[in-house]
This record gives structure tokens, sequence and C-alpha cells, in this order.
């Protein structure tokens, strides 16, 4: 029902404009009383953004279940993906509503206080995955550290996010995404992974060795030696070839 009204509430909207809409007028296209309108959604307002609440919960979902071995940056990356999902599912709607949110200020400050929360619970989650010995001369440091990483992520998110909706919800949204990804992963991923890797004692900090044979190269690390720091000294390797 929540998404019958807020399909309804689109296209009056983009019929008869956001201002001159009223809820009984949505109530009445869904088929449905106003008092069922207002059972799901306290204002008209709040119809444009119908799937926020889900998908702050699958986020949230996605960093608690996070395997061992990720980056949380990498984890962080991965939980903002839902966002893109609750747009990508229904391109014609999030492209009709990209457009709504430019025209009305009210709606583009509900879509921004949408985007603070996913800001918070991200700069909540890398705050307690910070190295300490990553940065000795100011721990206090790690709140703001934690904020700008995790809104790092959110930009890049919505960076790619807006330019998709601007083509009309065409192109390869999560090839886009991953590349600003790594760019976010490359600027803010030192000094996070506090009690997510887990080094055997008395090893080597070194993860990987590299050695080129001929046109081969061949690695060799250890099993609980995380991913990136391999990839990273791989990549090394082929560079000084």
């Amino acid at each position: 029902m929540r998404r019958e009204l807020a399909a309804a509430a689109m296209e009056l909207f983009a019929t008869k404009g956001y201002e001159a809409t009223t809820v009984d007028e949505i109530a009445a296209a869904a088929g449905v009383a106003r008092r069922t309108f207002f059972r799901h959604f306290r204002s008209k307002e709040e119809a444009i953004f119908p799937d926020h609440d889900d998908t702050l919960v699958r986020a949230e979902a996605v960093l608690n279940a996070a395997p061992a071995h990720e980056h949380p940056l990498d984890t962080v990356c991965r939980g903002i993906k839902e966002v893109m999902k609750m747009y990508a599912a229904r391109p014609e709607i999030s492209v009709q509503r990209y457009k709504l949110t430019r025209e009305v200020p009210t709606l583009r400050e509900a879509e921004i206080a949408s985007v603070a929360r996913y800001e918070r619970l991200f700069t909540r989650y890398l705050l307690g995955h910070f190295d300490e010995h990553a940065h000795d001369d100011d721990a206090n440091d790690d709140p703001l550290l934690a904020e700008v990483a995790a809104s790092a992520v959110v930009t890049a998110h919505n960076h790619v996010l807006r330019r998709w909706l601007r083509a009309g919800g065409q192109g390869d949204v999560e090839a886009q995404l991953d590349h600003a990804f790594a760019i976010v992963r490359r600027t803010f991923g030192t000094g996070i992974g506090v009690g997510r890797y887990e080094p055997a004692p008395h090893t080597s900090p070194v993860p990987a060795s590299v050695s080129s044979q001929g046109e081969v190269l061949v690695a060799v690390a250890r099993t609980d030696a995380p991913l990136h720091e391999v990839m990273k000294t791989i990549e090394e390797a082929l560079k000084n070839r």
C-alpha cells in the first residue's frame, strides 16, 4: 500500500504539481480512504520517500553481517549500495522523484535529512574500527576521521546516483559506483581496521611476497592476510617490473 500511495502521489505531482496536490486526491487516486494514507505517511512529503526507512534497516544489516576479513570501508560501501538498489528497482519513479526534488525546496530538505541518517549510521560503524597506532598524534581525531570517511562514501554514492538520474536511469551504475568507491578507498582507507585484522604473533608484518618468473608473477601470502594488502603488494610488484 505504501508503494501504491507513493506511485499515485508521484503521478499527481507530475501532472498537477506538488503544491496543488492534496492528500485527499492522493488517497482517492490509490483507491483508499484519507485515514489509510495517514496510517502509512504523516504527510504528502513523506510519500515521496517511501522506502528510506526499510533501506536504512537493510544497510545496517549489511554492517552487522560483515565478514571478518572485509575492510570496514568496503563494508560501508556495500551498505550504501542498498540505497542505489532502492532507486534502481524503479528507475522511472526515481527519475521523476529526482526532478521533483530539484523543483520543491521542502522535498530537497527532506532528502538531505535522509542522507544525514545514512552518514550517522556509517560514522558510528567506522568509529569502532580505527587502528589506534595509525595516528598516534591525536586520538581525538577518530570521530573526525570516521565522519569524513563516512561522508566521502555517501558523497561518492550520491554523485554517481545524481549522474545516473540525470541520464534518465541509463548506464551501468554499479560499475560507476565501484569506480567511485575505489577512489574513496585509496583516499580514506588508511587507519581503519582495528578489530578486523588479527595478525598471528611473531609473524612478519608484510602480508605477501611476490616473485617474477619470466611472464609469470607468483604471490605468496598468509591465509589470514588482508586481501587489500595482498592486492597492494601485487600491484606494486607489477609497477616495478
